[in-house]
């Protein structure tokens, strides 16, 4: 019952965050391309993607220490928790020091290999200004972050940063109506930002027995280096494209791969927020090795993470364009209407959705070591198809590198599980793509005739009810085909909820 109310707490804080991040980071954006333009909206996107780089440290030794506490929260070791955090830690404060390094870099030659109409001082002082919320991350908060999520309290941290994007909009939106200088507009939301690390740190103090400077005679957590080596590969798979949009393309481009980008990753987010608590609930069951319960638990997600990731991305291709119509209107310095990278954009993104139940028990097995490999050559496939294919197609080449190359990890990361943890049969993951693939073919048939009367959010809301309704009908019309048995369990249970109640 406890795994149960925590998951549905994270859930539904996970939802909540993430909704909250979509809508402020909708109106910030907003802001920026109406009152700065769509070059300095590309400027900031592409330093932020050079920033982001440095962040494979993050999560590789991340992923890896998340991990490695599920064994000793479980049995309540706090020795050995608190050995965890001293080693993580220490590896994050190095980091932190790296990053100034790396920043000192950038500041040298940003403006060299990304010149712009700003000035290599205005660019110089940007870069300075975004970097200072990274470097707080990495020195303060990671660590903590890290316990609560293995601790299935991920919640404490949505809390806060569902605050702190709250207040950083209120600010920013007085700041910008003030006609304040963008500069000056990103060094408030960076300070703001600071609150929550440190506001991590107070409640791991306060709420467990964690001994700061603990010392030990053992690493305590194995794989360390696997798992940077793993992520660094993920953060190429993730970032390549507006790098290489950045370095061989222009600003403009960036600025409408970021607008796309923002509404894809926001509901990228939100989908992932449905799944996030899922990951510590199954590496529980597989260090108490309650292989029964696992195996249950993983049929019920990964049917699930397929229907959702039909439903949400099925809606989000079609609607994806006119929004953007909507969003862009009075924006005139680029062109916004990308039909063919959207959907690219989309359906890579999508793919990166459906292989979360496989990389998830991956990381709950802590297997780092063993799929590093898969990782490496995902990033190098994505990397040498966008420098390939940039120049010819533009913002349709890098959408199609990135493609390919989830293609490649999703159908990699499928069999790995298939073959090395849960023994689960490939044929139940062809047969959740067959299903997948005809709600989607069935799904564009049904809403090919909607349009929008005209240019409005109503008219587009209008549009998206519709799309969404047609898009649900068919996705149980098809589930109800082929898997009769969850429907049936799911609609059971509304029910259940809906007499209970009343």
């Amino acid at each position: 019952m406890e795994r149960t109310a925590r998951l549905k707490k994270n859930t539904i804080w996970a939802l909540v965050f993430q909704i909250t991040s979509i809508v402020c980071g909708m109106i910030l954006l907003r802001l920026i391309l109406t009152k700065y333009g769509s070059e300095v909206n590309g400027m900031i996107s592409s330093i932020n993607q050079f920033l982001q780089i440095i962040s494979f440290l993050q999560l590789g030794v991340g992923a890896v220490m998340q991990s490695t506490l599920y064994k000793p929260l479980a049995e309540k070791d706090n020795l050995m928790i608190s050995q965890i955090l001293a080693s993580g830690g220490k590896f994050y404060r190095q980091i932190a020091y790296i990053l100034l390094v790396y920043v000192g870099l950038l500041l040298a030659v940003y403006y060299v290999l990304v010149p712009n109409e700003f000035g290599r001082s205005y660019t110089m002082a940007m870069i300075a200004t975004l970097s200072i919320n990274s470097f707080a991350q990495y020195y303060f908060g990671i660590v903590n972050t890290l316990l609560l999520s293995a601790d299935q309290k991920i919640y404490i941290t949505y809390i806060a940063q569902t605050i702190a994007f709250i207040s950083n909009t209120v600010a920013c939106a007085l700041l910008i109506s003030l006609n304040t200088e963008i500069l000056m507009v990103k060094l408030i939301t960076a300070i703001i930002y600071l609150a929550c690390p440190i506001y991590y740190r107070w409640y791991v103090d306060r709420n467990y027995n964690i001994k700061r400077n603990v010392s030990y005679d053992k690493e305590p957590i194995p794989q360390k280096w696997n798992g940077v080596a793993q992520h660094v590969a993920s953060v190429v798979l993730d970032s390549t494209d507006v790098v290489v949009l950045s370095m061989f393309s222009n600003l403009i481009y960036v600025s409408i791969y970021n607008v796309y980008n923002l509404v894809i990753y926001g509901v990228k987010q939100l989908f992932m927020a449905m799944t996030n608590g899922v990951q510590a609930l199954l590496g529980e069951l597989w260090v108490r090795k309650e292989i029964e319960v696992l195996y249950k638990t993983f049929a019920w997600f990964e049917w699930i993470v397929h229907t959702l990731t039909v439903f949400i991305f099925g809606c989000t291709g079609i609607l994806i364009v006119p929004f953007i119509q909507v969003y862009t209107r009075g924006v005139t310095d680029a062109n916004y209407n990308q039909l063919s990278f959207a959907a690219l954009l989309v359906t890579a993104n999508a793919l990166h959705c459906l292989r979360t139940p496989y990389h998830v028990m991956i990381k709950a097995a802590g297997k780092y070591k063993e799929t590093q490999n898969s990782f490496i050559i995902a990033s190098l496939l994505n990397l040498g198809l966008s420098l390939i294919l940039v120049k010819p197609l533009g913002l349709v080449g890098v959408a199609l590198g990135s493609l390919i190359s989830i293609t490649y990890h999703t159908l990699w990361s499928a069999n790995y599980n298939s073959k090395y943890l849960l023994k689960w049969p490939m044929k139940k993951f062809y047969k959740q793509l067959f299903v997948n693939i005809l709600t989607v073919v069935l799904s564009l048939g049904a809403t090919s005739q909607l349009k929008m009367m005209s240019i409005t959010y109503l008219d587009w809301i209008v549009l998206a009810i519709k799309c969404a309704v047609i898009v649900f009908i068919c996705i149980i019309l098809v589930n109800v085909l082929f898997y009769r048995r969850y429907v049936v369990k799911i609609i059971s249970k509304i029910i259940g909820s809906v007499n209970n109640f009343v």
